[in-house]
């Protein structure tokens, strides 16, 4: 499976005419877990990405953040950490090289349920998982912005995994969404969750995907290329003029 997503990957890499990863500094953060397949998702995409010209360190370890050093050469942040505990400094570091300028992507669990008790991280999110209800269900997402380089040109799909019901901060900019049955919670039945999503956090781009519960998620042709469009777009934070993200759902 894994080389099969390896050449997927690589495959598709030509389709997003962005000058990419090619001379960017990349540190992927693995861990929490196991679950989410962080060690698997480290063979899928650290090769694509070197392979598109980065410079990836790989780490384990939260305390990477408290590497000033590092974090100051950074363009990219991948991480991939469900359910974990990081310290106030290791927070702190984090979050002062994305307000810096260091991009950060990611997807699941990984990045919208890494570390329940830090308010500060999920503001810089933009979101925090609460729910799959059914667990490992069928489901459709719907693009709803054809004209984002993440999202142009793509198809609505159907994924077979969790779908996530998430707390959203209300100005992010939607690029997909996907609505709810009833089925396992009928009181949520009509609802519509946005399901990726761009945003800065100070002057660093931050690009999230619910999609993503396995590597297996990302056998889904549509899945896999709104992530490395997404990985493509946060680390380009210090080279791009900053985009106008805020897109409030309620008005004045």
């Amino acid at each position: 499976m894994l080389f099969l997503l390896t050449s997927l990957i690589a495959a598709n890499a030509a389709d997003y005419p962005d000058p990419g990863l090619k001379g960017k500094k990349v540190l992927y953060v693995w861990g929490g877990w196991a679950g989410h397949e962080p060690k698997q998702s480290v063979d899928v995409f650290v090769p694509w990405m070197r392979s598109e010209g980065a410079e990836v360190i790989v780490s384990e370890t939260l305390d990477s953040y408290l590497d000033e050093k590092l974090m100051e050469s950074l363009d990219l942040i991948v991480q991939i950490w469900t359910m974990g505990s990081i310290t106030n400094d290791q927070e702190a570091a984090l979050l002062k090289a994305v307000e810096r300028g260091v991009g950060l992507a990611g997807w699941h669990g990984g990045t919208g349920d890494s570390f329940r008790n830090n308010v500060n991280y999920q503001f810089m999110i933009g979101g925090q998982w609460v729910a799959h209800p059914g667990g490992v269900i069928d489901y459709s997402v719907n693009i709803t912005n054809s004209k984002d380089p993440v999202t142009k040109g793509l198809s609505d799909f159907n994924m077979h995994s969790e779908q996530y019901y998430m707390h959203v901060d209300p100005n992010v900019k939607v690029l997909a969404t996907t609505s709810f049955t009833g089925e396992h919670a009928a009181w949520i039945e009509g609802s519509v969750m946005p399901v990726v999503w761009k945003k800065y956090y100070g002057n660093g781009r931050v690009f999230y995907s619910s999609l993503g519960h396995v590597m297996a998620d990302f056998e889904v042709p549509q899945a896999l290329e709104i992530q490395k469009r997404g990985i493509r777009w946060a680390s380009e934070s210090k080279y791009q003029e900053k985009e106008k993200w805020l897109s409030p759902v309620y008005q004045k």
